[in-house]
């Protein structure tokens, strides 16, 4: 089974046009770009378009990962509580001579809008080329395997699959996490201390292999 792709929120924030439009809900990222074209020019992408690249969980229920429901105090009727006004694929409070139930399932439940994870925690890294001196900092996700983290990094360095990877002197598992590889995230520790995590940023030594193959 393929591993998820992970996401930071400061990615997921960078999708925030109706022509680019990202969001992130319940631990998951969906491009909602398709939508928007499809119903492009519907006020009822307006509540959408105001989030863009933004985490919408608050609309959510997490445990039926439907959209929040109330009782209606006039009607004693359930309806979905959407505060920012209805938005696409949101029956209406009543009948309504405009609206047409949707085929298959609504946008939040539609698995073809999702472009991976939102990630639980993100963590600063320097990447620290010994050949070069040339150091890069990389924010990630906690999430990633060493070797997801390098894609991260191949735009700075096209060769860096031609480096062994080292922390402390120990070469690092490509396969596994920062974590699994013992470079464990002080941020609470320092925040505690009431250190500057910044300046307790963890360097991964990039050490080259003489080949070039491999870029």
């Amino acid at each position: 089974m393929d591993r998820p792709k992970y996401f930071t929120p400061a990615e997921v924030s960078a999708h925030n046009t109706a022509a680019d439009l990202w969001v992130s809900f319940l631990g998951k990222v969906c491009d909602l770009t398709p939508l928007m074209e499809q119903h492009k020019g519907d006020n009822l992408l307006l509540p959408i378009m105001q989030c863009a690249g933004k985490d919408i969980s608050s609309w959510f229920n997490p445990e039926t990962k439907d959209i929040l429901r109330y009782i209606d105090p006039l009607t004693n009727c359930e309806q979905y509580y959407t505060p920012r006004g209805r938005f696409v694929h949101v029956p209406p409070a009543g009948p309504r001579s405009d609206w047409t139930s949707i085929k298959g399932p609504p946008w939040w439940k539609d698995e073809r809008y999702e472009v991976g994870l939102l990630s639980t925690k993100t963590r600063w890294i320097r990447v620290i080329n010994t050949l070069t001196s040339q150091e890069q900092r990389l924010q990630v996700c906690s999430e990633e395997t060493l070797d997801e983290i390098l894609q991260r990094y191949l735009r700075y360095n096209s060769h860096a699959c031609s480096y062994t990877w080292k922390h402390d002197g120990d070469i690092l598992d490509m396969s596994l996490t920062l974590s699994e590889n013992n470079v464990f995230d002080e941020d609470q520790e320092l925040q505690q201390l009431r250190l500057d995590r910044d300046l307790f940023t963890p360097a991964i030594l990039l050490h080259f292999n003489d080949d070039l193959t491999e870029g």
